[in-house]
């Protein structure tokens, strides 16, 4: 069973995907509330897969991608975007991202996006 590492600064965010994932057969190991956060849940719990919402307050998500990058370059992270986002999602998939969601989360593509990442 893949896990999860969860990172939102909104906590309704954060249940909501949780809900959907758990749903969908995975475990959610941590949950994050900014970029920092989820540097130093990672380095805790080596998850299997990431999901990093873009903007937050401390670090966002784009920051915290590259950090993660850093320590491990196998790391897999999934963005999660706002609508008109686009650019600073070409911006993390450079930078690394396996993919991304886009918020409302639709449960299908969620399900998809960590699949396929988790394939890769």
């Amino acid at each position: 069973m893949a896990r999860l590492l969860i990172t939102d600064d909104a906590a309704f965010m954060r249940m909501t995907l949780k809900k959907m994932v758990t749903d969908a057969g995975y475990e959610v190991v941590a949950e994050a509330e900014n970029g920092q956060q989820a540097i130093d849940l990672y380095l805790e719990h080596k998850p299997d897969l990431v999901t990093m919402d873009i903007t937050m307050p401390e670090m966002n998500g784009i920051q915290a991608l590259e950090k993660i990058k850093a320590l491990d370059p196998n790391a897999k992270v999934v963005m999660c975007s706002a609508m008109g986002q686009q650019n600073m999602v070409v911006d993390a998939i450079q930078k690394g991202a396996v993919d991304f969601i886009v918020k409302p989360f639709d449960e299908p593509r969620i399900k998809e996006a960590i699949e396929k990442a988790l394939k890769r």
